[in-house]
């Protein structure tokens, strides 16, 4: 019998791994970068499943808490939580957790191609990728209020929706598109490992 535990630890690792690495995937866009981490916590989130799902995007959240560099452009550090972009990292993990939630526990039987599945891991996507928006935008509008970043002929809505959200929906509307299809490849995969046994007795039940 396989030791899940372990095996959960190692896929936990592995997935935080990546989403550590995604932090050289940046493009500078104003106070507010493109970036890749905040999809691949979601996929992750998805990937995994459940609770689970947001365990990776945790353990990355505290690496980069501790000063490590894994956080956009290789930086780390509680500065970064304070900083403009501070808002979205919680954004990541209530994110990561949603999708997992909504996806569910991934299964083998996944391997056969199933609208309802589709569907279910779209909706994931979205509603992670969406969610996440939620705490940064909060923290950006605060953050430019207090160091006077808001122009007099915009509100502080209008402007946190112009510098840290209009801009990056067609880019993330790309990311989902691409995240999909490697979501339902690769969950069947992570349930071979982590839950065949139980989708085994309910197949011999």
């Amino acid at each position: 019998m396989k030791n899940t535990h372990i095996l959960k630890s190692s896929f936990i690792a592995l997935f935080a791994a990546i989403i550590c690495i995604g932090c050289f995937m940046k493009i500078p866009l104003g106070p507010v970068p493109i970036v890749l981490q905040n999809a691949i916590c979601i996929l992750t989130g998805i990937l995994l499943g459940g609770i689970l799902g947001g365990a990776p995007t945790a353990l990355f959240l505290l690496a980069g808490l501790i000063g490590l560099p894994v956080y956009a452009g290789g930086t780390g550090g509680i500065a970064v939580w304070a900083g403009p972009t501070g808002g979205f990292l919680p954004g990541y993990l209530i994110g990561a957790i949603l999708a997992g939630f909504i996806a569910g526990k991934p299964s083998i039987t996944e391997k056969k191609f199933s609208v309802k599945v589709a569907v279910k891991i779209t909706i994931a996507f979205f509603a992670g990728m969406i969610i996440l928006y939620v705490p940064g935008v909060i923290h950006f509008a605060n953050w430019a209020a207090k160091t006077n970043r808001i122009p007099a002929d915009k509100t502080a809505f209008t402007f946190t929706m112009g510098a840290c959200v209009l801009p990056y929906l067609p880019g993330d509307l790309i990311k989902i598109i691409v995240g999909i299809p490697i979501a339902l490849k690769v969950r069947p995969i992570v349930a071979q490992y982590l839950y065949q046994d139980n989708s085994t007795n309910k197949n011999e039940q």
